[in-house]
């Protein structure tokens, strides 16, 4: 690194007395930050070195170092499988219905929790929606299954018989799953995905609602008009941060929740589901490691190439 000098504020000091300088100024919020930064590093850093394992036929006895080395053929299981296709266009489909349904609720929420004047019942109102984010994926299956499970024991034949509908086998049913997946992703994650919008909603100033008010501005207007463009920003930071996980599913949501249906796979089956059954089956660690690896190197991509369309469209609303 280059000792480079500084001038700041008078005397020349060189960059690595101004670092020491700042450490020794705010040691106390470094020993603070401390705690964190070995957990980043301890879990997020240090398991990169797994990466390997994706160019590895890996094995128990050879380990990290003592596994053969075969290049790129673990990646070849994903794209000459005859399932690539269908597990490729469930996984980015799905995620894309997802991300436009979500943030529309979201935003949408959030603008409703906005207008209740009273805010004990507002939070209460969040705290009700929020819930379902802290359910895990096993117990969502079980309220699920209570639903749709086939029968008179079921919640939803039981809604259909009393409107004159015919009461269905729902785990056998495909046309109905994508629809049931979209609502349940939604029902489990708009109320804390709304937080985000609540919070910046809070900080507009309330003249720019005074100013629209006195222009003779609807509800509506203000939404349109003040509440939306002061969010755009925030739509887009996180819609960008988002993309990147446009080929990876929820793996509780395709297996817990549709019980591992093979009748159901053609509408279902995700990539990190069918990797899943294809590890059980055949223990291909290398194989299940180059996969993972993809979905990561592309979601990197997608969401450098977001940012570069936003930086194009309007340079003050991309992340970076």
């Amino acid at each position: 690194m280059s000792t480079k000098t500084l001038v700041l504020n008078g005397p020349k000091r060189t960059v690595f007395q101004k670092i020491a300088l700042h450490f020794q100024k705010h040691w106390r919020l470094h020993v603070l930050a401390l705690p964190a930064f070995l957990s980043l590093l301890a879990f997020s850093y240090a398991p990169m070195f797994g990466v390997v394992l994706a160019f590895q036929k890996y094995s128990i006895q050879g380990g990290f170092f003592g596994s053969e080395w075969i290049g790129f053929k673990n990646f070849e299981f994903l794209f000459q499988t005859s399932d690539a296709w269908r597990i490729t266009r469930n996984t980015v489909l799905y995620n894309i219905v997802f991300l436009l349904v979500n943030t529309s609720l979201s935003v949408l929420l959030a603008m409703l929790f906005n207008e209740l004047y009273i805010k004990r019942l507002a939070k209460t109102l969040q705290t009700m929606i929020i819930l379902p984010n802290f359910l895990s994926m096993a117990v969502v299956a079980i309220i699920a299954y209570a639903f749709l499970k086939s029968g008179n024991s079921g919640i939803l034949n039981q809604i259909v018989k009393a409107f004159g509908g015919k009461m269905r086998d729902w785990y056998m049913y495909k046309p109905a799953w994508p629809f049931l997946l979209v609502f349940i992703n939604a029902w489990r994650g708009v109320g804390y995905g709304s937080i985000v919008y609540v919070a910046s909603i809070s900080g507009i100033s309330q003249e720019y609602y005074e100013a629209a008010v006195l222009d003779g501005a609807s509800k509506f207007q203000q939404a349109r008009y003040v509440t939306l463009p002061h969010l755009r920003k925030i739509i887009t930071i996180m819609l960008i941060m988002s993309v990147g996980s446009l080929l990876k599913g929820d793996f509780g949501l395709f297996y817990n929740v549709t019980q591992n249906n093979g009748a159901l796979y053609e509408v279902t089956d995700v990539i990190d589901t069918y990797i899943y059954r294809a590890l059980k089956l055949l223990g291909d660690t290398g194989m299940s490691s180059a996969a993972g690896l993809y979905q990561s190197f592309v979601g990197l991509l997608l969401v450098i190439l977001a940012n570069w369309v936003v930086t194009k469209i309007d340079d003050e609303s991309a992340m970076f």
